[in-house]
């Protein structure tokens, strides 16, 4: 009996180590900030976001989302 009672706990000691790693990985992506590069759409509507906050005149706001489709345009042509 004593060595299935080693045997359980070898187990369980690999579970407790897969359940740490599992977690450490999503804390790591939680921190970071969780996608690897952001796509093209996320990087667009990030663009869009930075101009309504940072734009206060019509023009000034025409002129930077026209950068963003711009650059989203540039974007999905690379991605292609």
């Amino acid at each position: 009996m004593e060595s299935s009672q080693q045997g359980l706990s070898s187990f369980g000691a690999l579970v407790v180590l897969a359940i740490a790693v599992v977690a450490g990985y999503y804390a790591y992506k939680g921190i970071t900030g969780g996608d690897d590069a952001p796509t093209c759409r996320s990087a667009f509507n990030d663009c869009m976001q930075t101009c309504r906050r940072t734009t206060t005149e019509p023009a000034a706001a025409q002129s930077c989302q026209e950068a963003c489709q711009r650059g989203a345009d540039e974007c999905s042509h690379r991605s292609r």
